[in-house]
């Protein structure tokens, strides 16, 4: 859907900054209990590291299924005119990309959570229903499933900020600002 104004709306802005926020530091918990923490060193640290990851990484389900109703329901900005039809489609394929990826991960995790034995968490409020039970067997597929697409999202998560400041800096066009100034 394209629309001829220049920015987003303000709810978009917010979905996409939140989830951001949310992702990263989500991201960088997980990479900090994963690789700084032991259970050997300090059991209850490590555990409340991992039950924060979990708690906040599971709301994006829900900010994603959220964000894709609002992109889908209300206009966006076009993309400059400078754009090549083949670079408009790599972006278009990017965002589809960032879309998958936001709900695939969590999604692993939370399957690598229950077949660990254990609940996916969301906000400290309330448990996602479980999907399947308790197996050792899948935990060892589903883990590494988690890790890798966690490495795969960081890396589109940095192409995408780097395509940002692209536009910003050095193509000077309207596309990060489109994301960051209000609407009139």
């Amino acid at each position: 859907m394209s629309n001829n104004t220049d920015y987003y709306t303000r709810t978009a802005q917010f979905l996409h900054w939140i989830m951001a926020i949310i992702f990263i530091t989500a991201w960088l918990i997980g990479f900090y209990s994963r690789n700084f923490l032991t259970f050997e060193n300090d059991e209850s640290l490590k555990g409340n590291a991992i039950n924060l990851h979990k708690n906040i990484a599971t709301t994006i389900i829900f900010l994603v299924v959220i964000r894709i109703f609002w992109r889908y329901t209300h206009p966006v900005p076009k993309l400059p005119n400078s754009m090549s039809n083949t670079m408009k489609k790599l972006a278009h394929a990017g965002h589809l990309v960032l879309y998958a990826i936001l709900i695939a991960v969590p999604i692993s995790g939370c399957m690598y959570s229950w077949n660990a034995g254990h609940p996916a968490p969301v906000l400290y409020l309330f448990d996602i229903p479980r999907l399947v039970n308790e197996n050792p067997k899948l935990m060892a597929i589903t883990y590494p499933v988690h890790v890798y697409l966690s490495w795969f999202a960081g890396l589109i998560i940095v192409g995408h900020i780097l395509a940002a400041l692209k536009h910003h800096f050095i193509d000077k066009d309207h596309v990060l600002k489109s994301m960051i100034k209000r609407p009139k």
